[in-house]
Formats: C-alpha cells, sequence, structure tokens
C-alpha cells in the first residue's frame, strides 16, 4: 500500500493539481509539477543509490529543509517558477509521508 500512495501522489496528484488550479493551462501545469520530479537525481549522489528503508528528507542535498526554504520562495514569483515551486513542495511532502509510513 506504501508503494501505491508514494507513486500515486508522485504521478496522480501533479495532474489532478494542475487540472483543479491551473484549467486553462493543465496539460502545460501537469508536464511542469511532473518534470520537478527531477530532484530526485541528487539520490545518484548517494552510495548506495536506493535504500528500501531511508528516509529522503534532508538525507540527499535537494530534500533538505534548507532546500525546502528556496522551493517556498519559487512560490511568490511568476509562473512558471511558482508551480514549480508547488511540484517541488509537493515531492517533499510526498516523500516525507513516505517516511512516515515506513
Amino acid at each position: 500500500m506504501q508503494t501505491f500512495i508514494h507513486y500515486f501522489l508522485h504521478f496522480g496528484s501533479p495532474i489532478i493539481i494542475a487540472y483543479i488550479f491551473f484549467r486553462k493551462e493543465w496539460k502545460k501545469a501537469s508536464l511542469i509539477l511532473l518534470a520537478t520530479m527531477l530532484v530526485d537525481l541528487d539520490h545518484l549522489l548517494a552510495n548506495p543509490i536506493f535504500a528500501s528503508n531511508r528516509c529522503s528528507i534532508n538525507f540527499h542535498p535537494l530534500h533538505t529543509y534548507y532546500a525546502m526554504v528556496v522551493y517556498v520562495f519559487l512560490l511568490f514569483l511568476k509562473k512558471p517558477f511558482s508551480i514549480i515551486g508547488i511540484g517541488l513542495l509537493l515531492h517533499m511532502l510526498t516523500d516525507y509521508i513516505d517516511c512516515l509510513l515506513m
């Protein structure tokens, strides 16, 4: 169930959020929100790259609280930066929920 929740929040919720809040340009907003998953490239810096019992929050460089402050700042900029901020914070929330479910 944890895996389903994790991947639904990563792939399903961006599309739903884009459709609800950016109805006129929901396809573009969906792509931007989904593209923010590239933040997971920082997992390549970890050794081992994947550990099933590791919480990403505050472990990987782009998943730190300092990075999240920058993501909040993006919310106050014009599109597409605000959409990027939403996507990054949604990603962090998803990873945090995943940590809670471990």
